[in-house]
């Protein structure tokens, strides 16, 4: 009974699915075109993210690529600090609470101290003080940053759950998908 009633319920908002989709179509087209702008910044900037709701291992892969590049490399995180209580640029620290940061920010800056670890909800603005507070910084890795088109990323990991794969996924609010499958 219960598979019925999620059934029904996802082929009754299934319009709305449609209406989100083609809202966020026209808004990537708009990117796409040129007249919502993307920046590029001189830095190498890795974009880490997934197109559905929910856990597909951003945080895993974003310590990943840091234990793979802190070597060789000075790194920056930016991430937005989800469920953080703060707004803003925040340059974690140690002291740096999960309420100030978030607590994906605060995990990496307790096992990465030698990285910056900031949050900020625009990561414009998030790169460009990171760049005039800190030049040599090598490279830096955006957190949940795949539908944050105003920076071009130099490289984009697109993650997908492998036993949910976003190809047999629908758009919100039938599937997960924060946009439709192409993107």
């Amino acid at each position: 009974m219960y598979f019925y009633t999620v059934k029904i319920l996802q082929i009754l908002v299934f319009p709305f699915s449609l209406l989100y989709g083609l809202i966020l179509l026209v808004r990537n087209i708009l990117f796409d075109f040129g007249i919502f702008k993307q920046k590029s910044y001189e830095i190498p900037i890795i974009s880490v993210g997934n197109l559905n709701m929910g856990g597909t291992g951003k945080t895993p892969h974003i310590e990943y690529l840091i234990r793979l590049l802190k070597s060789e490399f000075s790194l920056a995180t930016i991430s937005r600090g989800y469920g953080r209580k703060t707004k803003g640029y925040i340059k974690a620290s140690l002291e740096s609470t999960c309420e100030q940061i978030g607590d994906e920010p605060k995990q990496y800056k307790q096992k990465f101290q030698d990285v910056e670890v900031i949050v900020d909800e625009n990561r414009n603005e998030g790169i460009e003080k990171i760049i005039t507070e800190n030049n040599n910084i090598d490279i830096i890795l955006l957190d949940d940053a795949y539908q944050h088109r105003s920076v071009r990323p130099g490289l984009s990991i697109l993650l997908t759950d492998y036993h949910k794969l976003f190809s047999s996924d629908y758009m919100l609010p039938t599937g997960t998908l924060r946009e439709f499958r192409g993107g």
